[in-house]
């Protein structure tokens, strides 16, 4: 048999040039301007330590292998143990539990209920922001865990037994009852095949068990399409009562130790978010509490979307910072045609317009959370704005990311499409929040419903963006066109998605001029208000600081 010669077919075949390294070393909190400012101007500056930590971790080699590995080798379903016995669990690669722990145990799905005091719900949203440049898929638990506080509170006896373990900053995936547990986590189960978004439409069945009402108990039949994060301790579920959809709260675990009649009967084969766990289930005469009154189950369930589709603008803000970051390091750092790809005219256009794009849907994010966080607190005028301003916001950048990341993928060349690299996986998760908690149609006609339901939305919006007037006069005539915009109540449902996009460039053009560079604001300005409407990335008009926009958005 031929053995090869070492001195003939050395072991090395060629030196590696000319190729930009992985992107470690870096806190992308602590060295990110534009985000730092962001947090502390809407009231959570107090969250820097916390943040900067977790931003340590997005650099760390060892935890973006975590994210590899968690992404690589997902979660099987193991229906029955050896002996035959129903035990529906869910099992995951150690670096999804490494992940889940650093998450839970960094408070990203408890900040804003856990801190007391003001700014909460903007901290946890830094804290969310940087974790989507870490790793996407535990942002479901995480994301679940934080919206759903609010509808467990409705039940005086289920916040007494479970708000402290939910709250709790540490991760414990033992499936046992929750007395036993350091800490629990909770998942969704909503839609069901034959409805999707049409929450009313849903088939499962809730019948009352001595008498039922507000915290009874209630027994379900049936089957949900999409049950996410299904290892999950508890779930938020909806079912039909007499009175109509009814949300009820599902633990997997019972008080005697046995588990819940709660079947996952497969497990879904996703096009991204592959670390995190979506299944479909079955109920068999399930345990449940009623949540709430009956027939009120799709407001309830809405009031929890609201927090998630908050959760989903600030993280799809985030997924976009950090398939920036990798591209401004991918660029910075290799060269074509004698020079740095950075360096080269039409790129550099592109490269300045990718970091206008994220640091407006930061700005929009964060405007966002303090409206929340200011709502919370009593304010009339900021109920409003949120009220339509978190449709606007979960359309928008979520509608922003998959043109964004595909147009990072391209700045890489082939190596951003090869999988050991992270820009395939950014790729594959950039279309999903634009899906969860309603997709692109389903928001803007919650736009609509914002603006018809509360007409003094439209006042408390056109109020912020007044706050920019008299800065820029095309921004001026941009908030005018808007004004008659929402005026035009013909046709509105047609209009929608042109109504939502309008109402998020301007805002994002306002908060720009009022808190970016002079060089970021006019550019922004110049190719959104003024250029074309359907454009490609790296349309900045002649005349833009292109060195200047691109430094702004560079980890220093």
């Amino acid at each position: 048999m031929f053995a090869m010669d070492a001195r003939i077919y050395p072991a090395t075949t060629h030196e590696v040039t000319n190729q930009s390294g992985a992107l470690t070393g870096i806190d992308v909190f602590t060295q990110d301007a534009i985000l730092r400012a962001a947090v502390e101007r809407e009231g959570a500056g107090w969250v820097a330590e916390r943040a900067g930590k977790l931003g340590r971790a997005a650099g760390d080699p060892a935890w973006q292998e975590h994210a590899h590995l968690a992404n690589r080798h997902g979660p099987t379903l193991k229906s029955h143990d050896r002996f035959g016995h129903r035990i529906d669990v869910v099992e995951f690669h150690p670096s999804y539990h490494a992940l889940m722990e650093l998450a839970f145990g960094s408070g990203v799905h408890s900040l804003a209920w856990s801190a007391n005091r003001s700014g909460a719900h903007a901290a946890r949203a830094a804290l969310s922001y940087v974790w989507n440049q870490i790793e996407n898929g535990v942002g479901c638990p995480t994301g679940m865990a934080y919206s759903s506080l609010p509808a467990l509170r409705l039940v005086p006896a289920i916040r007494a037994e479970w708000e402290a373990s939910l709250l709790a900053e540490a991760y414990d995936p033992r499936p046992v009852p929750v007395a036993e547990k350091a800490a629990v986590t909770m998942g969704m189960a909503l839609t069901e095949k034959q409805g999707g978004s049409d929450l009313r439409a849903n088939a499962t069945r809730a019948v009352p068990v001595n008498g039922g009402g507000p915290g009874g108990e209630y027994r379900l039949t049936g089957h949900k399409w999409f049950c996410s994060a299904p290892m999950s301790d508890a779930f938020l579920t909806l079912a039909q009562t007499e009175k109509g959809p009814s949300c009820f709260f599902v633990p997997r675990s019972l008080p005697d130790g046995t588990r819940n009649r709660f079947f996952i009967q497969r497990l879904k084969d996703k096009c991204g978010n592959r670390s995190n766990a979506s299944s479909e289930i079955e109920y068999d005469d399930t345990y449940a509490v009623l949540l709430g009154e009956e027939g009120r189950g799709v407001r309830v369930a809405i009031e929890t979307a609201h927090l998630t589709r908050l959760d989903f603008a600030v993280g799809s803000a985030g997924l976009m910072r950090w398939a920036l970051s990798l591209t401004l390091h991918h660029t910075h750092h290799r060269r074509a045609f004698q020079r740095v790809i950075a360096e080269q005219p039409l790129m550099r256009n592109v490269l300045a317009d990718l970091c206008l794009e994220s640091e407006a849907a930061t700005l929009l994010g964060f405007r966002l959370a303090r409206a929340v966080d200011e709502a919370e607190a009593g304010s009339e005028e900021a109920r409003l704005l949120e009220r339509l301003l978190t449709p606007v916001a979960k359309y928008w950048n979520c509608k922003r990311v998959p043109a964004f990341v595909a147009e990072c993928v391209e700045c890489h060349g082939g190596n951003g499409f090869v999988e050991e690299q992270p820009m395939p996986r950014l790729y594959r998760e950039a279309p999903l929040n634009g899906i969860w908690e309603g997709t692109g149609n389903v928001i803007c006609l919650d736009v609509l419903r914002a603006l018809q339901r509360e007409p003094d939305s439209v006042a408390a919006l056109i109020a912020e963006l007044a706050l920019a007037r008299g800065a820029d006069r095309r921004l001026d005539l941009a908030i005018d066109a808007l004004e008659t915009e929402l005026s035009d109540t013909r046709e509105q449902e047609h209009r929608a998605r042109q109504i939502a996009a309008q109402i998020a460039t301007v805002m994002e053009a306002a908060l720009l001029l009022r808190h970016s560079s002079a060089a970021a604001a006019d550019a922004f300005i110049g190719s959104r208000l003024e250029g074309l409407p359907n454009r490609a990335f790296g349309s900045l008009p002649r005349g833009c600081d292109l060195n200047a926009i691109v430094a702004r958005s560079r980890l220093s």
